[in-house]
């Protein structure tokens, strides 16, 4: 005997409804089987709105056409896809339930008020013709059925709306109806009957409830959910779009799983199951194939120690506290009998081990109830100082992680904490079970999904998400994107799920929750017609619950880089080639660092300087391992590399800008690289990397050119700079005589720092330096009298862009980039 149950997206039209016939005929070719139906999708919501609005005295005509028509297009779809379909009684058979459903609302139009009695009797109709219409589809397919009424055979217990039934006595009546083995049974869910005879309803969800119960009675092999997922997932997949598939769990898994508001069975449903040993089967109505979730008592997956994380929102937490509590036997007992009497479900407890506090949480709904419950109980002590004033936090959240595994695999609930710590969220209270099957945090009902996300990428190890908006997409930022587009394989390999969601230049921008196509992204950035604010990505962030996202800002804007704190105090990593905010005042160059560390984002600007050279890695590598810098001394500047490596060759000043300026390796206007503006600032980021609390302005800058020549467009410039030719000549050839060559130098030492030109000689680590190379020699107390020399190409859109990439990736350290 197997027993198989619907919902309501299962049968919600034609097409579905007849594909659940199908199966049922399939699994009834194998052994007899017994299918419970729920009403179609969308019904039960009408019909409890009805009451509601009439009770109201509000209008219920548009709920009424609705009801009719989901029934009209179920009935005329069957009936054309199954000729000999009953479609004229079922038709009629539908009218006349409904009908009755309007007498009903009727009366309670006139009575002003709804009984509970009449309320289940309508709210489960649509249960009773979601049976009635199946039951005719396989009668037109030849199959004798036998229909359960589950009034007169499941007998419950409880009020009208939420019923329990007796499983011992409902069993002894169904065995009694002798049912013939070849028949198919059907019985319509959601609905039972009290001793009395009457109609009750089991509560929402009942359906499910009353396949299990049905699977108890009949001792059957097996209990089947179809639904309209795959099975049970780790997470809920809207939240967690990676979530996995879960292949088995146990009965007490799944129990913890509904209770703390996975969308599993109802805790109410497993019992039946774990008491009878029923394995219980999830599958997709839409995707039979699949292979769905078992549910059972002797299943292990070790592949899978933590079966799932859950969210339960729009929860509230009282604390009753105060001396009165300690060491005085039974004012436990009395805070939740208080909670008992005044009929209130508590989700969570948990107590200080002084025994100075209770604290639990109960829905947002119920706060108010509970308060005034607690305040009646504890009149006295409250009046007598013996407790505190009950204290209330609302707006909370309960996330769980849960696994048999938690019991034996170590670090699992280290690892719940750690992700929740480096998305920044703070714990307002924890518990813990005796069976160590699962642990609850109590978090602001804001972050709930972010904390449930973060939770499922630790635990999980699925891809290492990265939300990457890039501002500033000319030379180096469309270098870099395109980068990104080429490198997807060997990122997927490495499971990097790397999405550039947003892309700006100074007029347009493209914004994409799941990743913009890498393409033609220059054609869409051209045709976009949308501007935006620094203040909009942050909250396009925000308003997608992007768990990991990333600001890359290849401009040289300081309108952007004074921005850095707010983007990381929003929770964001912010990636730069701009030496902006790292030559910008020393207090607000502190304070990123300090809202990096507070906010467990990372600020990362290895392209400051050297562009693709990692200076700034290695400098922090050099420090942090306990060394000290003593002195420096570098060629910081592509393109002043290139220009005084060509004076070598007998080349004039002019010539060699002139050739610089061609080959882009100056800026549009080569006065902004001799200026030494650039060099300065390249020198003040390293001087502060060493410790120096220096501002720009305190380092002491000689630049190539004279003053005078900062005045006039680019071409008077560049006409009149062969002005300087003899000058830089007899400079160059008087250096070439004492076996020198000229260089534009950087140097750090004894806290003072300088850019100037300096004539160095060939057992200097710079005197081979040319063509664009950068150097940079770093004597430390353990790189010396030889210095540590780092040496390469620090200048072209390629080389910096790779240099920013790979800034990017170290944000993924530790799974969550904190």
């Amino acid at each position: 005997m197997k027993v198989l149950k619907f919902g309501g997206t299962s049968v919600a039209n034609a097409e579905r409804f007849l594909r659940v016939a199908e199966i049922i005929e399939n699994n009834a070719k194998q052994e007899q089987t017994a299918t419970v139906l729920s009403a179609p999708a969308k019904i039960t919501n009408h019909l409890v709105a009805m009451v509601e609005k009439t009770v109201a005295r509000q209008d219920i005509q548009t709920n009424i056409y609705d009801a009719e028509k989901i029934f009209a297009d179920l009935l005329a779809g069957i009936s054309q896809a199954l000729p000999n379909f009953a479609y004229e009684e079922m038709k009629k058979f539908a009218l006349n339930e409904l009908n009755n459903v309007k007498q009903l609302l009727e009366g309670i139009r006139l009575l002003g008020q709804c009984p509970d009695s009449i309320n289940a009797t309508i709210i489960c109709r649509g249960e009773k013709l979601s049976i009635a219409i199946m039951q005719e589809v396989l009668k037109a397919k030849g199959h004798a059925v036998t229909v359960i009424n589950p009034v007169a055979m499941l007998i419950a217990e409880g009020d009208y709306l939420e019923s329990t039934v007796d499983i011992v006595e409902s069993s002894h009546r169904i065995s009694e109806m002798r049912i013939p083995q070849e028949n198919i049974i059907l019985m319509p869910g959601f609905t039972a009957g009290n001793e009395k005879g009457e109609l009750v309803v089991l509560g929402r969800n009942g359906s499910d409830y009353s396949a299990s119960v049905l699977a108890a009675c009949l001792r059957a092999n097996s209990c089947e959910i179809w639904t309209d997922v795959d099975g049970v997932y780790t997470c809920d997949p809207r939240i967690v779009p990676d979530a996995k598939l879960l292949k088995t769990m146990s009965y007490q898994e799944a129990m913890e799983l509904s209770y703390f508001g996975a969308k599993v069975l109802h805790p109410r449903t497993i019992l039946p199951i774990a008491q009878f040993q029923i394995p219980c089967l999830i599958k997709n109505t839409n995707n039979p194939d699949a292979p769905g979730t078992l549910i059972g008592a002797n299943v292990v997956d070790s592949s899978t120690p933590v079966k799932g994380i859950t969210n339960l929102n729009n929860m509230a937490m009282i604390n009753v506290s105060g001396p009165g509590l300690k060491g005085m036997v039974g004012m436990s007992a009395r805070v939740f009998s208080a909670m008992t009497y005044a009929g209130i479900s508590v989700v969570l407890i948990t107590q200080s081990s002084s025994e100075y506090s209770i604290s639990f949480c109960v829905p947002q709904t119920e706060l108010y109830r509970a308060e005034e419950a607690l305040s009646d109980e504890f009149y006295l002590e409250l009046k007598d100082g013996l407790l505190e004033p009950i204290e209330v936090i609302d707006k909370l959240a309960i996330i769980s992680v849960v696994g048999d595994g938690m019991r034996t695999l170590r670090g699992l609930s280290a690892n719940f904490f750690t992700a929740l710590a480096r998305a920044n969220i703070n714990i307002v209270a924890i518990a813990q079970g005796s069976s160590e099957r699962s642990i609850s945090v109590v978090v602001d009902n804001d972050v709930a999904v972010m904390g449930v996300r973060v939770t499922h990428q630790m635990l999980f190890g699925t891809d290492k998400m990265l939300d990457v908006f890039v501002i500033g997409v000319g030379g180096v930022g469309g270098a870099l994107v395109d980068q990104i587009g080429r490198q997807q394989k060997w990122l997927k390999n490495k499971q990097i799920d790397l999405r550039v969601c947003g892309l700006f230049n100074s007029k347009h921008s493209v914004l994409n929750r799941d990743g913009i196509d890498l393409v033609n992204w220059r054609d869409q950035i051209k045709q976009s017609d949308t501007n935006y604010t620094l203040n909009s990505i942050i909250d396009f962030a925000k308003n997608n619950r992007l768990l990991n996202p990333i600001l890359v800002d290849c401009t040289s804007s300081s309108d952007v880089s004074d921005k850095y704190v707010d983007f990381l105090a929003n929770g964001f990593h912010v990636v730069t080639p701009n030496k902006k905010a790292n030559t910008s005042s020393m207090a607000y160059y502190l304070r990123l660092r300090q809202e990096a560390t507070n906010s467990k984002r990372k600020f990362q600007y290895d392209t400051n300087v050297g562009a693709g050279l990692p200076v700034i890695e290695n400098l922090q590598n050099l420090l942090n391992a306990g060394d000290e810098l003593i002195k420096f001394s570098g060629i910081l500047s592509g393109s002043l590399s290139f220009i005084f490596g060509k004076l070598d060759e007998g080349m004039s000043l002019s010539e060699a800008t002139k050739l610089a300026k061609e080959k882009g390796f100056t800026e549009p206007d080569p006065r902004d690289d001799l200026s030494g503006t650039d060099v300065a600032r390249k020198l003040l980021i390293l001087a502060r990397e060493a410790g120096l609390q220096l501002e720009l302005d305190q380092i002491k800058v000689e630049s190539v050119l004279p003053v005078e020549y900062s005045q006039g467009n680019i071409d008077e410039f560049m006409s009149k700079l062969p002005q300087l030719d003899a000058e830089f000549k007899e400079k160059s050839e008087k250096a070439a005589k004492e076996g020198k060559v000229l260089r534009y130098v950087g140097s750090i030492d004894d806290g003072q720092c300088n850019v100037k030109i300096e004539a160095v000689d060939a057992d200097d680590p710079l005197y081979k330096v040319k063509n664009g190379e950068n150097a940079l020699a770093f004597y430390t107390r353990y790189y010396q009298p030889i210095p540590l020399v780092l040496r390469g190409y620090g200048a072209g859109n390629d080389v910096t862009a790779a240099g920013v990439f790979a800034d990017i990736l170290r944000t993924t350290s530790g799974k969550i980039g904190g």
